[in-house]
């Protein structure tokens, strides 16, 4: 009977082992991956647009090739306060045209930043806006938000 119980908690004790190694495997797993899936929301300022240069948006459409555009680039200065480089930064705003129009009306996110370094930098991304829309476009709430650990897309 000593032999039986003797196995029995043998047995028990192997089994303890394999569920606090799985346990603690998992939380290290988590501890050092959980960088690549946190948010690192990124402030830009100094927001400004002009008409792209050069070939850069030539024959441009929207819709389907219905509708004629015309290409901008965005610019403007991005602060990455995660201390880390922050990949596949969506970029999200609104555009509105000189009547106050919403240029972009059905889109928040106007683009992406393949990588943005930490602390201060310069960032730009492309977006075309109907041709019809007239100038100056007003830029507002414009804001980044990316990965902080390399994300496949």
């Amino acid at each position: 009977m000593a032999i039986a119980k003797s196995k029995n908690i043998k047995k028990f004790l192997q089994g303890f082992n394999v569920a606090v190694l799985s346990l603690l495997l998992c939380i290290c797993t988590f501890a050092f991956s959980a960088d690549a899936w946190a948010s690192v929301q990124i402030k830009l300022t100094n927001i400004t647009y002009e008409p792209c240069t050069g070939d850069a948006g030539k024959n441009m459409v929207l819709g389907g090739g219905i509708m004629s555009a015309k290409c901008y680039m965005i610019k403007g200065n991005a602060d990455n306060p995660s201390g880390k480089v922050v990949y596949n930064a969506d970029i999200f705003g609104r555009i509105y045209d000189a009547n106050g129009n919403d240029a972009m009306p059905e889109r928040g996110r106007l683009g992406a930043v393949e990588e943005i370094p930490a602390g201060k930098s310069a960032f730009e991304i492309m977006v075309a806006i109907p041709a019809e829309q007239p100038e100056p476009l007003e830029l507002k709430q414009f804001k980044a938000s990316g990965f902080a650990g390399k994300v496949r897309r």
